[in-house]
């Protein structure tokens, strides 16, 4: 299935800051993944989709969510991107949370990005 990192860029890291950590492991540098940046869906986007609206309650947590609708608990990113906010710690017991279907079509929204 789909992961956040498809299409990532990897870049080397060998900036100074990371000196003294480069010095303990005797390396040079690290590769690592350029942070993404997900549009957010427009208004056309989201018309295009339908939501199943759930209700944050006590034990929610989004990978158990993404298992639950989409069978697959490492897509718990799609729903906190489709909601706009990327942590648990954003949502309270109450708080509707959106979870967007089609999952294809959602994803190939993402590709577009």
């Amino acid at each position: 299935m789909a992961s956040r990192y498809d299409n990532a860029r990897i870049f080397t890291n060998d900036e100074e800051l990371y000196e003294e950590f480069f010095d303990e492991r005797d390396i040079k540098h690290i590769r690592q993944y350029r942070t993404a940046v997900l549009r957010q869906p427009t208004v056309a986007d989201r018309a295009r989709l339908q939501s199943i609206q759930h209700v944050w309650t006590v034990g929610d947590r989004l990978y158990k969510l993404a298992q639950k609708y989409y069978n697959d608990p490492t897509l718990w990113w799609v729903i906190a991107w489709y909601n706009q906010r990327p942590t648990e710690a954003q949502f309270s017991v109450g708080t509707v949370v959106y979870v967007p279907t089609p999952l294809g079509r959602v994803l190939s929204m993402l590709k577009r990005s």
